[in-house]
């Protein structure tokens, strides 16, 4: 029977990512940890005989999954079936000594959330370096800014790109609190208390406290869980997937705001050599990249509403209500976000505008850009700032109307505002206003300025993640 795949994995995570989660790569870490402990166990005393750990260690890459999958038929029960398995490679039935089910799996999946944390922060840096490279590579290309999709200001396109670089910046700030303080269930027994370790160690506290902190270095993660159950809180994997939506939402605005422009014809995600926008319409080059990142930030939407189901549903010391949800929320929800990044830096590296379409729609839309300023310059020329603006709503609204309905070809309201003599303003006095299209963008570029520098910073502190290429994807 064919084998059904799992989507996300295969079609648009990294081989890296698809590592970590992957069924053979969960079965070796979790060899590790049972190596880990059963080390630990014997340097503390525990009478485990020297061929022992040699055994385990000599068998630890030999996994059969289907052998695995045959056991588990039997058991039905995930984690007695790799014992078994292990041992039975060994020779040997020593590992999970004082340990539950939860010992092992809590770890281990807390494990790959750790790696794929930090996987997904390389991801994420690379992505911030390369928004800060196309705003300053943008920085003076001045275009409409649209406020409820309506032209509204002029702004420039790098200081448009810095907007959603923003966005990212604070999920990668957050992102980074999320690693720093991420806290390890540890080696709590059956209902947290340690019970089974205690009367491995004869009742020495001492003991199987140093046992936590080894098992704990062998993790590699930094904190860890005090007064615990059977189970980590669930509110932790609502935390954790929190962070990779929040870093999918500056992408997926700025993928959706890259669509609108696309149709607008002044700015594209490019379309390699050979790539077809549609099978019936030859036509076509439609921004299936940038739909694809709004669609991987819908799917996050999704598993972080699956995960806050979770969150405050623990009963008693813990159950296994989670476990089908969390087996496919979280690696899903890293394949997700991975993608998502893959599929971004790609169409960061491939958009491109086009000045003469941009130029064009300035020119029509100028003179309503600068309604603002010229609004400010007839106060400052002695006019009511209520009747400069209802003077300048009137003509504009107007001229709009003709443009619309084929009256006129082109924008005149400058023309119309010169006539008016509640503005006090003259032709050539508007004229300069328009002209000084650089001021009209204000704070763009130092804030394109600012942007860079914080950027900066975390290419400093990940310089192998700035220059990360995602490759040729589907």
């Amino acid at each position: 029977m064919e084998q059904i795949e799992n989507v996300l994995a295969q079609r648009y995570a990294s081989e890296k990512m698809k590592e970590i989660w992957s069924p053979r790569g969960r079965i070796l870490l979790e060899r590790d940890l049972w190596i880990a402990v059963l080390k630990a166990q014997k340097d503390l005393g525990l009478p485990i005989d020297d061929d022992v750990i040699p055994a385990y260690e000599k068998v630890r890459d030999t996994v059969n999954l289907q052998s695995i999958k045959d056991r588990e038929k039997i058991t039905r029960h995930d984690v007695k079936s790799r014992i078994e398995e292990f041992c039975e490679l060994a020779g040997k039935e020593h590992i999970h000594k004082g340990m539950t089910s939860r010992d092992l799996t809590e770890n281990v999946e807390q494990l790959q959330v750790y790696k794929a944390l930090e996987l997904t922060r390389s991801k994420a840096v690379a992505a911030l370096v390369k928004l800060a490279e196309k705003a300053d590579f943008y920085r003076h290309r001045i275009i409409t800014a649209r406020t409820h999709n309506v032209a509204a200001q002029p702004t420039t396109l790098g200081k448009r790109i810095a907007m959603f670089g923003q966005e990212l910046l604070l999920a990668l700030e957050n992102l980074d609190r999320v690693i720093a303080n991420y806290p390890v269930r540890g080696i709590k027994g059956a209902v947290g208390t340690q019970l089974d370790q205690l009367t491995l160690f004869n009742g020495d506290s001492g003991k199987v406290k140093l046992l936590e902190e080894k098992i704990v270095g062998h993790l590699g993660i930094g904190r860890s869980l005090n007064a615990v159950g059977q189970v980590y809180p669930r509110s932790l994997d609502h935390h954790v997937v929190s962070a990779l939506y929040q870093l999918s939402s500056g992408p997926s605005s700025f993928a959706k705001t890259l669509r609108i422009m696309a149709g607008n014809e002044t700015a594209s995600e490019g379309f390699a050599k050979g790539q077809v926008g549609s099978s019936a319409m030859p036509h076509k080059m439609n921004s299936r990249s940038c739909e694809r990142v709004n669609g991987f930030h819908l799917i996050l939407n999704g598993y972080l509403n699956m995960v806050a189901g979770l969150a405050g549903d623990q009963w008693n010391e813990g159950d296994v209500s989670c476990s089908v949800v969390r087996r496919v929320a979280l690696p899903d929800s890293f394949y997700a976000i991975d993608g998502m990044f893959e599929t971004f830096l790609t169409v960061l590296n491939q958009m491109t505008i086009f000045p003469a379409v941009i130029e064009r729609e300035n020119t029509h839309y100028f003179p309503f850009l600068s309604s603002t300023t010229i609004m400010m310059e007839a106060v400052k020329k002695g006019a009511g700032r209520e009747t400069a603006h209802e003077a300048i709503k009137e003509h504009a609204v107007a001229t709009v109307h003709d443009l619309r309905n084929g009256v006129i070809d082109s924008n005149d309201l400058l023309d119309r505002l010169a006539a008016d003599d509640r503005l006090g303003l003259t032709m050539d006095e508007l004229k300069q206003i328009l002209s000084r299209g650089e001021e009209l963008v204000g704070a763009a570029s130092a804030q394109v300025d600012a942007f860079m520098a914080e950027a900066e910073k975390w290419k400093t502190a990940y310089p192998e993640a700035a220059g990360y290429d995602p490759g040729n994807i589907l």
